[in-house]
């Protein structure tokens, strides 16, 4: 796959996966663990035929090579989705893609003290200007009441973040073993709560249809276009070309259903998104220079 080919491929997914937060805007339902239970059927099923496909293997063969790395990234996703579910639900759309970006940093820092990943200089100073963005988010949530909303995202990010180090640390080719599991897992948490702690899996077909196709495509489909393209492109450049999701994630529900973004949503968020794009700038001059 060429270099161009590959880049616009990351993109595509990420175009993909910005549409999460229109489409949750659009459910009638507001129940976190029903939406996570049906949106991880699609999510999971989707996966692992991507999975599949892409090497060339049955499925069986795809469930009988899940290693105890998969397991691990599984279960730090399934608590990133869970939160991921309920933090769209309890902030703005703006706040919550925002607040992700955080995950690189956060990575970092794990990456530093479990695998003795020291991380560049540079990158101290990024994680400084990304806390000042996400403290005026919060800042913010605390005026308009979504303080807890904006806690879960971090706490998103965070469980993210353990993902990341943990694939780096496996050293896999991809990440769809691990994607495949915290769908699952996720499934299983959503379907536990909501039978016996909630009101039960009842949805409305309108929802059911959105929940299915959110998981499907706007999250199986996209990790899996960027999980294609990113062998071909350098990590840095990943983390910059996935940053669409940030841009574009909060538009759409502008533009299709009229939710605003507060000044302060767009000063942190742009400084955060500035932030990360410096960080996995440097990445690229520097995996240049070393060319």
């Amino acid at each position: 796959m060429s270099h161009n080919k590959a880049i616009a491929i990351i993109l595509l997914g990420g175009s993909f996966m910005s549409l999460v937060g229109l489409v949750m805007r659009l459910m009638e339902t507001d129940d976190g663990m029903v939406i996570l239970f049906y949106r991880s059927i699609s999510l999971s099923a989707m996966v692992m035929t991507v999975a599949c496909l892409r090497r060339r293997e049955s499925p069986l063969t795809f469930l009988g090579k899940l290693d105890k790395t998969d397991i691990a990234m599984g279960a730090a996703l399934s608590i990133a989705f869970t939160t991921y579910v309920f933090a769209m639900l309890m902030t703005s759309v703006a706040s919550t893609l925002f607040i992700l970006t955080t995950a690189p940093f956060m990575a970092a820092l794990i990456g530093w003290v479990w695998i003795n990943e020291r991380p560049h200089p540079f990158t101290w100073v990024a994680m400084v200007v990304a806390l000042i963005g996400v403290g005026l988010m919060i800042s913010d949530g605390f005026e308009l009441g979504r303080t807890q909303g904006n806690i879960v995202a971090l706490l998103s990010a965070f469980f993210f973040a353990v993902m990341l180090v943990l694939a780096r640390r496996s050293k896999k080719d991809d990440v769809l073993g691990g994607t495949f599991l915290g769908g699952i897992m996720a499934l299983g948490l959503a379907g536990i709560s909501a039978i016996g702690f909630g009101n039960g899996l009842d949805i409305a077909g309108y929802d059911l249809t959105l929940a299915l196709f959110m998981g499907a495509f706007t999250i199986g489909i996209g990790i899996a276009l960027v999980t294609s393209g990113a062998p071909y492109v350098p990590a840095a450049e990943v983390s910059l070309l996935v940053l669409i999701e940030s841009v574009l994630g909060p538009l759409w529900p502008w533009l299709f259903l009229g939710e605003d973004m507060s000044m302060l949503e767009i000063i942190g968020g742009v400084t955060v998104m500035a932030a990360v794009a410096g960080l996995a700038m440097l990445g690229t001059k520097k995996q240049r220079l070393a060319a």
